[in-house]
Formats: structure tokens, sequence, C-alpha cells
């Protein structure tokens, strides 16, 4: 089980969180951008190996959205953040 720092809480069980997935900037003005582009925005991912960055929400806790930096190889949580903050 990992060990996730909220910024906001500190140190919490993985149980407490939801995944976001990637960090993605939303494709604008929505009545006009295509079926294929949403497609891409809601379901293509890079699935990268290596470190990564995620975010997620700590939906158990204070309910806040943030992002988290994470190896996928070896899952270890390199540091977490709140949006808007220095990456």
């Amino acid at each position: 089980m990992l060990l996730i720092p909220c910024p906001w809480c500190g140190p919490r069980s993985e149980p407490e969180f939801q995944f976001g997935g990637e960090p993605a900037t939303r494709p604008v003005p929505a009545a006009e951008v295509s079926d294929a582009a949403w497609g891409a925005y809601l379901y293509v991912r890079s699935n990268e190996k290596g470190p990564h960055r995620e975010l997620w929400c700590h939906a158990g806790g204070c309910g806040q959205w943030f992002l988290m930096e994470r190896d996928t190889v070896t899952h270890a949580v390199l540091r977490t953040h709140k949006p808007g903050a220095a990456a």
C-alpha cells in the first residue's frame, strides 16, 4: 500500500485517495472540438514507464485535488504539490 503525502493533510494511506489520471489541458471551445479530439482527451494516455505526473484527489479526507509525481516502475512517490504551485 502506498503512503501518499497529501499537500493539505500530510501522509495518509492509499485507500483514502482517488486516481484522477494524467493532467491534460481540456480542448476548447467545446462546441468546435471534433469527436476525435474529445476521444483523445478522454481516453488516450501516454502510459509512461518511470517518473510520471498524475492527478489525485484526497476523497476520503479533505477532498482536495493535487498533483503527484510518481515512478510507475517502483511506485515510489517522488513529490506531491497543490495545483498551481511551482512544479
